[in-house]
């Protein structure tokens, strides 16, 4: 699946190039200015270049409605498919959220609706970017090493890998326990690092913006990738023991903390 799933992914990027860069060659004979000149990317191709270039077609008003539904549908589907996420995930660990699933579901949704107003007022497109920039860059890229290493290391890739024989009917090989373990954290760290190292100040077009709202859009990243490492710390601090066992507790499933007691912790093997 993994690999079906990437390979779709690559040959769609491939495909819609063609039709990104015909629209940008278009625009630029169109313009008779260079290509690297009418060349944008997010925001900017998707509500600028192209709305332009399909209001030059003949039919525009059908074209131009049919795009919209399209990014409608795209955006719907996005949204759903993460606002899922927080609310399983909170409705699981909270018991009078399960209880109230529907109402929880629409005050969550009728909040993210007022929040993306913003984003529709005069300087929408500079709040856009801002969150486009911080909200869905490093700290995702942060909570999938998380993820990586929590799976790989404490979880453990042998039991991942017997879950996956007892699902599938096989085993996974060497080669993928390989990149689990070592080859991925080690890919996704160099990125993090370099993503933190590399930072310039958001701009957008020729507006760059001031020293506060860098700093804001570094709050809104934060505030997701503080979250492990403040719950680890605060996990460990409320656990009893020595600092061998706190440190077991934290790092073994529940279902296995007996084992602690018995020194028999399966990551200190």
């Amino acid at each position: 699946d993994a690999l079906l799933t990437s390979t779709i992914n690559c040959v769609t990027s491939f495909i819609s190039g063609f039709a990104i860069f015909s629209i940008l060659g278009y625009m630029a004979h169109k313009h008779n200015v260079r290509i690297e000149d009418v060349a944008t990317e997010g925001a900017g191709l998707v509500f600028i270049i192209y709305p332009e270039a399909i209001s030059t077609l003949s039919g525009s008003t059908f074209w131009a409605v049919v795009f919209f539904i399209m990014l409608l549908t795209l955006g719907i589907d996005s949204a759903m498919g993460g606002m899922e996420a927080v609310i399983t995930g909170l409705a699981d660990d909270i018991k009078i959220l399960k209880r109230h699933r529907k109402l929880f579901t629409f005050l969550v949704s009728f909040g993210t609706f007022l929040l993306a107003l913003l984003c529709i007022t005069n300087g929408g497109i500079y709040v856009f970017t801002l969150l486009d920039s911080f909200a869905a860059g490093t700290s995702i890229l942060f909570a999938v090493l998380m993820e990586a290493i929590g799976v790989s290391w404490f979880y453990g890739v042998d039991r991942f890998s017997e879950d996956i024989e007892q699902m599938m009917g096989f085993k996974p090989g060497l080669y993928w326990r390989l990149c689990w373990k070592f080859v991925s954290p080690a890919f996704l760290l160099f990125v993090v690092i370099v993503s933190i190292i590399t930072f310039k100040p958001l701009t957008y077009d020729e507006y760059t913006y001031p020293l506060w709202a860098n700093r804001i859009g570094w709050g809104i990243a934060m505030s997701s990738m503080i979250l492990v490492p403040a719950y680890i710390i605060y996990k460990f601090l409320t656990l009893r023991g020595s600092f061998k066992e706190r440190l077991a507790y934290c790092i073994t499933p529940e279902n296995e903390h007996h084992l602690v007691a018995q020194d028999n912790v399966r990551q200190f093997k």
